[in-house]
């Protein structure tokens, strides 16, 4: 298909998405067509449920009610739904991980009248498995492309659900993140993704990484619908000890928006985060924010060198704890039990699994002690404190501020299959999700013809506010263009003929 006939159908999926409310069977029909049509170019999807039409029909039937009733919604393939389909975290040692069982959070979504469209695709392990990864990439899914530019990368690792919001396949689907699994990918593939305070959101039947950092998140195209669809996600669940206070914590976030929230609110410009190649785009940004009527304070530094040297250590244990935990209760057909099973497996299909990198950090996770191993106890403590106590929370303090701001991340990469992820710079995330406190990032603009995001950062249950601040900024930015599926940017008529010697 030509440029021109994705961009087409991607217009027609953004015009039907902000269209009059409809069935949850025309919505569903529309999303699987639009799947079929465009994912083959991406490879966002790693299967579309064949039950979507029936649960659609049987939305209909009951005649469900509510802002997301009808709504089709993708979910990342770490986390459970009940169906024919597996959950592999892209990797087939999981190939049949059919558990029969909704995560809490998909079980929501379900009441809520949302139709569970199918599973997408990731970075393998969520981006665990080696520190020389390409991210987006999985031995199930293969490599997930970005919409903007087919040869850069989707960051991960909820990269699936990143582009195929992106694409207008869907408004809504569901990510995960440890450290930027979530606001990593939507920032460059330019739409909405909130990382909630971890609490607010179930992790029961998510392949897990770290029970201090994991959460599960929207991925949406507007900063209401990421809204509407925390409101529906959150809530506590017995089975996870983290949420005991999410449901006196929860609220109606959509209600809760404010197009003029920024006026009056103190903005802390978090200036010793990198991000490469955007500072126009930030700046302008920031006098957004002002005249929307924040008063901006600027911080020059921070000194992370307590999370850099204690983040991994925590990561490693309770990889290792999480993961065996977790393959224990899947089912007889999953014949991987625990973590030293998958470094075999993965060993034993090489070919399949490794050719493109290796397993180094399963192996580092697979050595460490425990969750009461002193060094263990002592990393958690050290760099939770400098993230959250002696970092967002102290800035909040000091300088008596309502939020955090900064460029979530530099644009896209390409993809690179001899280097791994080759990424110019950092970002905002890794303060907010070593503290577990909620993180929102904003589409602000372009870099060359690829989207980059507006970070904003408050401390502990401060999701709500954060939204509203985010939203705020969102009305007053305007809109922006979508994707256009072009081979590379330095294809693209924008650049090519700067590309050319003078004549």
């Amino acid at each position: 298909m030509t440029n021109g006939g994705l961009v087409a159908l991607v217009a027609i999926a953004l015009a039907g998405s902000a269209a009059a409310q409809r069935s949850a069977e025309y919505e569903t029909v529309g999303a699987i067509a639009r799947a079929r049509a465009i994912d083959g170019q991406i490879h966002s999807i790693i299967a579309i449920d064949p039950t979507a039409l029936t649960q659609a029909r049987a939305i209909d039937a009951r005649g469900a009610r509510g802002p997301l009733a009808g709504k089709p919604v993708l979910i990342k393939d770490n986390i459970e739904a009940s169906g024919p389909l597996p959950t592999t975290a892209g990797s087939l040692a999981l190939i049949n991980n059919v558990t029969g069982r909704d995560a809490p959070l998909v079980a929501r979504m379900r009441a809520a009248g949302m139709a569970i469209l199918g599973k997408t695709n990731l970075s393998e392990w969520a981006n665990i498995r080696s520190s020389n990864s390409i991210s987006g990439w999985s031995a199930v899914g293969g490599q997930t492309r970005n919409p903007f530019a087919l040869d850069r990368n989707t960051c991960g690792s909820s990269s699936g659900s990143g582009a195929a919001v992106a694409a207008g396949i869907v408004d809504y689907a569901i990510g995960t993140e440890t450290d930027g699994s979530i606001t990593c990918p939507a920032s460059i593939n330019g739409v909405v993704g909130f990382k909630p305070t971890v609490g607010l959101v179930s992790r029961t039947h998510i392949v897990p990484i770290s029970a201090s950092q994991d959460t599960a998140g929207p991925m949406t195209r507007t900063v209401r619908q990421a809204a509407e669809l925390l409101t529906v996600i959150a809530g506590s669940d017995g089975a996870d000890p983290a949420t005991r206070e999410a449901d006196a914590r929860k609220r109606d976030y959509a209600a809760a928006l404010d197009a003029d929230a920024l006026r009056g609110k103190r903005i802390g410009v978090m200036r010793f985060a990198s991000g490469f190649g955007t500072d126009p785009l930030f700046s302008a940004a920031l006098d957004l924010l002002k005249a929307r009527g924040a008063t901006l304070v600027e911080i020059r530094s921070f000194d992370d060198k307590a999370i850099g040297r204690n983040e991994f250590t925590v990561l490693l244990t309770e990889l290792k704890a999480g993961m065996n935990a977790y393959l224990a209760s899947t089912p007889a057909a999953v014949r991987s039990r625990t973590l030293a099973d998958l470094i075999a497996f993965n060993t034993a299909n090489a070919a399949s699994e490794m050719a493109l990198f290796g397993q180094e950090t399963f192996v580092k996770a697979q050595a460490t002690k425990g969750l009461a191993d002193p060094a263990y106890l002592k990393a958690r403590k050290a760099s939770f404190t400098a993230a959250g106590p002696n970092g967002i929370d102290r800035m909040l303090r000091e300088h008596k501020l309502d939020a955090l701001v900064g460029p979530t991340m530099p644009a896209a990469w390409k993809i690179d299959a001899v280097h791994g992820d080759q990424i110019p710079g950092g970002g905002a995330g890794s303060l907010a999700a070593v503290a577990g406190y909620p993180h929102l990032t904003v589409p602000m603009g372009q870099v060359k013809g690829l989207p980059v995001g507006l970070s904003f950062i408050g401390g502990k249950w401060d999701d709500a506010r954060i939204l509203s601040l985010g939203f705020a900024y969102e009305q007053a930015r305007g809109p922006l263009p979508g994707p256009s599926f072009w081979s590379s940017i330095e294809g693209s008529p924008f650049v090519a003929p700067l590309l050319e010697p003078a004549r």
